[in-house]
């Protein structure tokens, strides 16, 4: 059985993995973070969505052994001594969710849509998020949330 080495939210894990187990159930089953949902199990909703060495992954479509050496950062990693990512918090103030399954892929889908585009157009947040299904909401709220997220992570970056 492979032996794999993945930092998760800053804390490195050495786990023994069986070399078909998905980087989601090493994440929710052995690593304790649950709030990383298993969707669709077909890479088709995105809910599962983490962030593998800053780049957005469906985590039911990587296998554990290819996040070996990877740095990945779930939902749970975002925020700091207890507070929200402004991301988090853009999505909560704008109402960006109603059952909220969807909420973590769709935050961290987001983030790194950000980190491509700091200052998104509507088009460009619908384009980017695209992978990422949500079956409660008409997506308006989540564009706000995505442009108020925006505004506030590039204030946070200007900020001493």
């Amino acid at each position: 059985m492979p032996r794999i080495t993945v930092t998760v939210d800053g804390i490195q894990y050495e786990q023994d993995v069986e070399p078909r187990l998905l980087l989601v159930h090493l994440l929710r089953e052995r690593l304790g973070k649950t709030g990383t949902p298993v969707g669709c199990d077909t890479s088709n909703c995105g809910a599962c969505t983490v962030l593998l060495d800053g780049k957005s992954a469906k985590s039911c479509s990587v296998l554990a052994v290819q996040a070996d050496g990877c740095d990945v950062v779930t939902i749970e990693g975002l925020g700091a001594n207890g507070s929200l990512h402004p991301m988090q918090q853009a999505f909560h103030e704008e109402h960006a969710l109603q059952c909220g399954y969807c909420t973590p892929g769709m935050v961290m889908a987001a983030i790194d849509l950000l980190r491509q585009d700091p200052d998104p157009s509507e088009e460009t947040i619908r384009q980017g998020l695209e992978g990422n299904l949500c079956r409660c909401t008409g997506y308006c709220n989540i564009v706000r949330a995505v442009r108020r997220g925006a505004q506030e992570m590039g204030q946070a970056v200007s900020r001493p």
